[in-house]
């Protein structure tokens, strides 16, 4: 069975092989999580958490590594790899771009999506999509700043009745970047009702450059229809990964075939231990916490497994998690086997 699906995304001279994109996520696509997700396959582009461009430019100056640097870290087998940035000082915005470029990114993302409003309350995210022309300011300041491909990801617009998606897009191309990435919904929406995939239909229709779609996409099969609705020339996907680490490789595999594989109970216990285990190996600040935040999204759908997660939002100690997650999945595949 061949469904259409476009096999790259060029994104100037990187090519992300194949056209999926592990969307960024605060608090969750750190080095650990990105290298977990690479690891499980068939996902091309990995970004970082979104990173305060002020923070950037203080760590670049600071003696000691700060929360931005730990931000920023990544590892060789992490490229391609893309750095997203979030401010709205056009000066600070291009010198931490730069400092990203140094670094060794292949890609430079702006944010013009996220709505948490302590960040928008500092005009940056989605904020800035009420100013077009700051907007152009910090595009054309980054892209004179760095000599790698430049991108942005932004909404639909602060409300419905304040739409500027085309806008922005016409504008990212006019500006000389190479790609865009478009999660349908507005600002006020936050993250509740449906992501309006016509919005991504008409940006792609709009501008030359590649559109990346965004939102509501949780299973293949939904992957697949957002490039025939849409006629995007890549899937981003971001919530949907955190429980469901395999699904990029469950994408290429409903390609292939017309069908894919559920991982079994087992194969979710390999992957806790996996994660976990990597968290340990990396020295996480906070493993402790880490491995209870991913507990939540590790254990959907496991039978039992609110009876796991309270266990292990009650232990203290990484080993302590460790033990628990053996000893409950020794039992539950034991019953069920």
């Amino acid at each position: 069975m061949v469904l259409m699906f476009p096999e790259t995304l060029p994104i100037g001279g990187v090519e992300i092989r194949p056209a999926t994109v592990l969307a960024p996520m605060a608090g969750v696509t750190d080095t650990v999580f990105r290298r977990l997700i690479r690891a499980q396959g068939a996902c091309g582009l990995l970004m970082t958490e979104f990173t305060s461009s002020h923070g950037v430019v203080a760590s670049a100056r600071a003696s000691k590594p700060t929360r931005s640097f730990r931000y920023l870290y990544f590892e060789p087998d992490e490229h391609p790899i893309s750095a997203q940035l979030f401010g709205a000082d056009p000066a600070v915005m291009a010198d931490a771009a730069r400092y990203c470029q140094d670094l060794g990114f292949d890609i430079v993302d702006i944010n013009f999506g996220c709505p948490v409003k302590k960040v928008v309350s500092c005009n940056g995210g989605s904020g800035l999509l009420r100013d077009l022309p700051l907007v152009e300011r910090i595009l054309r300041s980054v892209r004179a700043a760095i000599t790698i491909p430049l991108t942005m990801k932004f909404r639909a617009g602060w409300n419905d009745r304040e739409l500027v998606a085309v806008k922005m897009g016409k504008l990212a191309e006019d500006c000389g970047l190479q790609a865009v990435a478009l999660h349908p919904r507005t600002r006020e929406q936050g993250y509740s009702g449906n992501a309006d995939w016509t919005r991504i239909a008409e940006v792609k229709a709009a501008v030359k450059i590649p559109v990346i779609g965004n939102g509501d996409v949780t299973r293949p099969e939904d992957a697949v229809r957002m490039i025939q609705e849409t006629r995007s020339d890549a899937v981003m996907i971001g919530r949907a990964a955190s429980s469901n680490p395999w699904i990029f490789r469950q994408i290429s595999e409903h390609l292939r075939t017309g069908r894919y594989e559920t991982p079994p109970e087992h194969a979710r216990y390999e992957l806790m231990r996996r994660y976990y285990g990597m968290l340990q190996e990396h020295g996480a600040a906070d493993a402790t916490g880490k491995m209870k935040q991913f507990a939540t999204y590790f254990t959907h759908g496991v039978r039992n497994g609110s009876r796991l997660r309270s266990e292990i939002y009650h232990a203290r100690e990484p080993g302590e998690i460790l033990d628990r997650v053996d000893q409950f999945f020794e039992r539950e595949l034991a019953v069920n086997a």
